[in-house]
């Protein structure tokens, strides 16, 4: 029964080969993971920040929640690239897992409005210094929504790869034999470990950002900010750091099946999954540094390391998904009919994109060199 729930085939084939959608998957997944970790981690660090730290805290604060919707626009553009072709390549396995959790997937849509406006209220507040109990309510209540919907994201995608989960999620859950919609991966062993290792990822590159604005965009900012900022992420890193090792850890010796460890450890796998464990010591060596000797030449290679740590962190989690998944399907083997005009029309898309994504950033770093009050 589990693989009668499979999709069915699609005649038309995949609108291009395997690799490029793999590729584009990868690529996109790495590029959202960096500004989704800010609002997934970030933004509920910064108000930790503000709520008990002191002058520099509430400064670090200020610079990063004035950013966040502008990062928030960012992420959310960047998460489409991977969750496109997320559809396209596993369009036999997304689907029944979306509908089978269909409402509270559905629901993603509406937490993430109600999260940004609530970023927008928490910003105009700090802009205008009049921060009400109601905008800062508002704030937290962002801050939340935001990890409610990483729950929920990794609620479907593990359930994607959970096929033999979905038979006895459809018999608890449906109406007359009609799915209801309102499954939730829950019992799947790699789903709490995975959420909290992305939460654990995501204090990282927090702790990471928080060095590349002190250092590239906070020139209006004291030696003393500056120094202060790199003993905070050193802290935070190193937090980050251990959350992940740990939930890591529970995630490959814990949940995952034994076929797929023992491919993780074996042959040249091998070489990836070190990377990919050990990767984030980079970031944390140069955070030392950086406390230690604050520069600006530290501070972009503390962000160009992290960058490295996602994506090895992206290319890992493809290897296990796809490994997952072969006792079901392979997904390389659809037949392929390239339709050129819709690949060209997206990768010219796709170049301006990044095109405005780097004029944006350039414009944010502009107004991120003045100082921040509040």
């Amino acid at each position: 029964m589990d693989t009668d729930l499979i999709g069915p085939d699609n005649p038309l084939g995949y609108p291009a080969p395997y690799w490029f959608l793999v590729f584009f998957k990868v690529l996109g997944f790495t590029l959202h993971m960096g500004p989704m970790h800010l609002w997934y981690a970030g933004l509920l660090v910064m108000l930790l920040l503000r709520w008990r730290g002191g002058a520099h805290a509430a400064r670090l604060s200020g610079r990063l929640i004035n950013t966040m919707p502008v990062i928030i626009a960012m992420g959310v553009n960047f998460g489409i690239v991977p969750l496109l072709f997320t559809q396209v390549a596993y369009y036999k396995v997304f689907y029944p897992a979306s509908i089978l959790i269909a409402w509270p997937w559905f629901s993603i849509f509406i937490l993430l409005t109600l999260a940004y406006y609530g970023v927008y209220i928490y910003v105009i507040g700090l802009r205008r210094d009049r921060l009400s109990p109601l905008k800062q309510a508002a704030g937290w209540l962002a801050a939340f929504l935001f990890v409610v919907m990483g729950f929920l994201f990794s609620n479907n995608f593990s359930l994607m790869t959970n096929v033999g989960g979905w038979a006895g999620l459809w018999e608890a859950t449906n109406a007359g034999g009609a799915t209801t919609g309102l499954a939730l991966n829950t019992a799947d062993p790699t789903l709490w470990p995975r959420w909290l290792m992305m939460f654990g990822l995501a204090l990282t590159t927090t702790a990471a950002y928080t060095v590349v604005d002190a250092g590239l965009f906070a020139s209006s900012e004291g030696e003393d900010y500056r120094r202060w900022v790199a003993g905070f992420a050193l802290k935070l890193y190193t937090l980050g750091l251990v959350w992940f090792a740990v939930t890591g850890s529970w995630y490959i010796f814990g949940a995952l099946r034994p076929e797929i460890r023992a491919l993780l450890f074996g042959g040249p796998m091998v070489i990836l999954t070190t990377l990919t464990a050990l990767g984030p010591g980079l970031p944390w060596l140069l955070l030392l540094a950086a406390w230690r000797g604050f520069d600006r030449r530290l501070a972009l290679l503390t962000g160009l390391a992290q960058v490295g740590v996602l994506a090895c962190n992206a290319v890992s989690r493809q290897v296990v998904q796809n490994a997952e998944l072969a006792p079901y399907l392979d997904v390389t083997a659809e037949p392929v009919n390239t339709q050129w005009g819709p690949l060209l029309l997206f990768l010219g898309l796709f170049v301006a994109g990044l095109g405005v994504t780097g004029w944006m950033i350039r414009q944010v770093a502009k107004a991120q060199r003045q100082p921040v009050t509040g």
